[in-house]
């Protein structure tokens, strides 16, 4: 039996809950607000967290990163209230299952078995992790490791793959990489830009053509889809793709044949399919200008990329990563980068994402070209205006701006046990926000760095305020 936790405000709940799981046998621990359900997590395992959305102190789905991030990493199924809208953003957002109110027992208990078979299958699993080469594909934020799991799962189907994010997020490379790790990594991986197709030669780009079959077909050409048999194809924002090529390509996936221009036979190649897009397919499809036949074919599997500011963590690795590279293609030395440096790039909100960000330091490289670190004013215009205008937004914890803050009185000066309190405050702070950076937010590694009891480090963190 397991032990569960129920995050709910409403007794009845609570109650119904805990009678009816602990007859079944399992230990039942509730908590009516969300901050002493994340303190029950840190201090108990528990197999499973029912959790309601609309608590006193905030939204359920806000703290589930941090659930699945507690010590007992438990399944989470959400109670809502909200439909199928809140149903859909339960799962989104990491969610096993969901329960709708209101719900009989009966209800609560299958996702509940489900939950705990599956997470009794993950403990069973002996298998290694799956290693894989992931150059060039830098982060470990939650959401960015989530992605790079499918990515080495996808490396060892030969299934069809569709990878969705905003433009910059690193599409294409997640597709070589799942080329570059499966069992077709010896063939071509070919990739078919459909933004760039021209309309009056898409099928003599895709399909090939005969000498003499149009004019200006002074030879035969094989086109992208043979090129890419026994390999990869990659069909690189495949939202772009017109609706009559659309028709074409389904029939191509289902036979894996197609008939060249100007030939009578049908030509064969055993290409694996990869596609990406930038665009909402779900939303085109029910427009009437992509087909739904054809997502559903495309969508075996589906990566979601995180945009970069969901996962500005992952900023600093990416920096250092990409200073380094960028100083030894450019003939320089390695260069140091500043907190300033790195407070700014958090900062910002990178809209380009990661094509962005490695623009702007390649800029910020040759600006300071003859300089041993990277500072502030070696960073674009628009980016240090960016920063002063959310620094100046960002309201004082004293109450004051700093126009407007009283001068200080010459003749007040702190004692010593105020300044010796003060200092070590300051220093404790900076030491735990250094502990959860290393950490990575592991809380069970930051106690064992730290020496510090599991009970003690969360007071320390929550009097300190740092986001853990």
């Amino acid at each position: 039996m397991a032990n569960v936790l129920v995050i709910d405000d409403d007794e009845a709940i609570c109650s119904l809950l805990a009678f009816g799981l602990g007859r079944a046998g399992h230990t039942v621990e509730c908590a009516r607000t969300l901050e002493r359900g994340l303190t029950l997590l840190e201090h108990k395992d528990f197999s499973v967290a029912l959790l309601d959305v609309l608590m006193p102190d905030g939204n359920g789905l806000d703290i589930l990163p941090r659930i699945r991030k507690a010590p007992s990493a438990p399944e989470v199924i959400i109670i809502t209230g909200a439909g199928v809208s809140g149903a859909e953003l339960a799962i989104k957002n990491g969610a096993w299952d969901y329960v709708q109110k209101p719900f009989s027992l009966k209800e609560v208990t299958l996702p509940l078995v489900r939950a705990l078979e599956y997470r009794q299958e993950k403990a069973r699993a002996s298998q290694p992790q799956v290693i894989f080469n992931r150059d060039r594909i830098i982060g470990s934020s939650p959401k960015f490791v989530e992605c790079l799991n499918l990515m080495a799962m996808a490396a060892t189907t030969d299934s069809t793959v569709l990878i969705q994010g905003e433009t910059g997020t690193g599409k294409e490379l997640f597709a070589r990489a799942i080329h570059d790790n499966s069992a077709r990594k010896s063939r071509d991986f070919i990739v078919v830009d459909c933004a760039a197709l021209p309309s009056t030669l898409i099928e003599s780009v895709l399909f090939g053509h005969r000498k003499g079959s149009f004019t200006g077909a002074d030879k035969t050409t094989d086109g992208l889809i043979k090129a890419a048999d026994s390999g990869t194809l990659f069909l690189d924002e495949v939202g772009e793709l017109p609706l009559e090529a659309q028709k074409s390509f389904l029939r191509i996936l289902q036979e894996k044949s197609f008939r060249p221009i100007g030939s009578q036979t049908e030509v064969r190649s055993d290409f694996r399919l990869l596609a990406a897009t930038n665009r909402d397919l779900e939303a085109m499809s029910e427009e009437g200008t992509f087909r739904k036949d054809l997502l559903f074919r495309l969508r075996s599997l589906t990566i979601e990329l995180p945009p970069m500011r969901n996962r500005l963590e992952d900023i600093k690795e990416l920096t250092l990563y990409h200073t380094s590279r960028l100083c030894e293609r450019f003939g320089l030395g390695t260069k140091a980068v500043s907190p300033e440096f790195f407070e700014y790039m958090t900062a910002y909100a990178w809209p380009g994402n990661v094509r962005e960000l490695v623009n702007t330091l390649e800029g910020a490289i040759t600006v300071a070209r003859f300089d041993h670190t990277l500072l502030p004013p070696h960073l674009p215009q628009h980016i240090r205006v960016y920063f002063a205008k959310i620094s100046d937004a960002k309201p004082r914890t004293d109450g004051f701006r700093e126009a407007d803050r009283p001068a200080p009185n010459p003749d007040s000066f702190p004692t010593l046990k105020e300044y010796r309190r003060d200092a070590i405050a300051e220093v404790e702070r900076a030491y735990l926000v250094k502990l959860m950076e290393h950490a990575q937010g592991d809380f069970r590694k930051a106690c064992d760095v730290s020496g510090v009891s599991r009970s003690r480090l969360y007071d320390l963190l929550k009097s300190h305020k740092v986001d853990f």
